[in-house]
């Protein structure tokens, strides 16, 4: 099948009800830069003001509705704050055209958007619908064009943060389904991508012990090989299949959807250390059960030896999964948004913080830990409201 030739995830645009707490949240907080916004002519138009906000290679557009009618209104009427659309870089946009329209996309415009600068910088691109709930993919071609997106207003030096956690890319995109199959047949069929990794599990001792939250999901990882982008993908397993984490995310996100992106970093423990010192970044707790049978297996798994201290990684809660010898990967996951603000409609998307030391995996023997912190927390705030 031929390829997309998918270059990157060039960004990510999300719909919010509060530029303000946005704002604050990622220069303040995570510590990216403000790029620039939408002008006045675009935002008027549009109905939404833009801001967009980035940190090395991860790159985050945020509309707020500007009255009723536009996009960002129409989403927020439907969902909590949440991903709107995906945006691929791609070389060659008019064969990604011809693609969809050969496998059964669903093109969302009539024609290619073309846009040419004042320096003779051409862009041209267009949208599809997906299985991603009301979320939709962006497919764009850059010839020299400097602007992020027509109407985008840079401002004269960025604003805000210095990326000071060193956040690289975003190392791939974590969605939850009510059912998987349909999902993998499109990016399959229609995108062309391929099956990487796949998981399943359930919390068998919270049944036995006749714990009410005790669930389990299935997961499958699909990817593009040439650009190596990546889509972890989850749907709830029974028993208790409503009572799941993922069925839950559905139901708080009012669909289905992207539940969190990862984002790399250089060195995760520094990292983490300093987004642990800075007030309102909160993380999803570890079992210390977990850090007790760590070094077994660590043995046992055959990464046999790790660079990080042990003790470290158990204070900042870290987690550490992979298979070969000296090649694995640490990860740690914030709290959803909703329960840094106490806001069910701030969404229930959060961040994955992750480093890779030579493994390409997803954390296999993470994903249990992940699965029953995010249950706690869950529980923590129903107990809280």
């Amino acid at each position: 099948m031929d390829s997309l030739d998918i270059i990157k995830v060039e960004s990510v645009h999300w719909y919010v009800r509060d530029m303000a707490r946005t704002r604050r949240f990622y220069t303040e907080l995570m510590d990216f830069a403000e790029l620039g916004e939408s002008s006045p002519e675009l935002t008027q138009r549009g109905r939404q003001h833009s801001v967009v906000f980035n940190a090395n290679d991860v790159t985050l557009i945020c509309s707020a509705p500007v009255g009723e009618t536009g996009r960002a209104w129409r989403w927020l009427q439907k969902h909590p704050e949440g991903v709107g659309t995906v945006n691929f870089l791609v070389r060659d946009v008019e064969k990604v055209w011809r693609l969809m329209e050969q496998r059964g996309g669903t093109i969302i415009d009539d024609g290619l958007q073309r846009f040419t600068d004042d320096k003779g910088g051409k862009l041209a691109f267009f949208s599809i619908t997906t299985p991603f709930g009301n979320t939709t993919f962006r497919f764009i071609q850059r010839d020299g064009y400097e602007a992020l997106y027509p109407g985008f207003v840079k401002h004269a030096a960025p604003k805000g943060g210095k990326n000071r956690f060193g956040f690289g890319k975003i190392d791939h995109i974590t969605s939850n389904f009510r059912t998987l199959q349909p999902m993998v047949l499109w990016m399959k069929h229609v995108l062309g991508f391929e099956e990487f990794w796949n998981i399943q599990f359930h919390t068998e001792e919270e049944i036995t012990q006749g714990n009410q939250h005790g669930t389990g999901l299935k997961s499958i990882v699909m990817w593009d090989p040439r650009s190596t982008v990546k889509f972890a993908n989850n749907e709830p397993s029974r028993p208790r299949f409503k009572q799941s984490q993922i069925n839950v995310f559905v139901e708080d996100q009012r669909g289905e959807g992207i539940q969190h992106l990862a984002l790399a970093v250089r060195d995760i423990v520094p990292a983490v250390r300093s987004m642990r010192a800075t007030q309102g970044l909160e993380f999803l707790g570890t079992p210390a059960a977990y850090y007790d049978y760590l070094p077994e297996r660590i043995e046992k798994s055959g990464i046999k030896r790790i660079d990080e201290n042990l003790a470290e990684l158990r204070d900042l809660q870290i987690l550490i999964d992979g298979h070969k010898e000296h090649q694995y990967l640490l990860q740690i996951f914030m709290k959803e948004k909703s329960q840094l603000y106490h806001d069910r409609e701030a969404g229930p998307f959060f961040y994955e913080i992750i480093e890779r030391k030579g493994d390409k995996g997803f954390g296999g023997g993470n994903f249990k830990a992940l699965f029953e912190s995010i249950e706690r927390a869950q529980a923590a705030e129903r107990a809280r409201s």
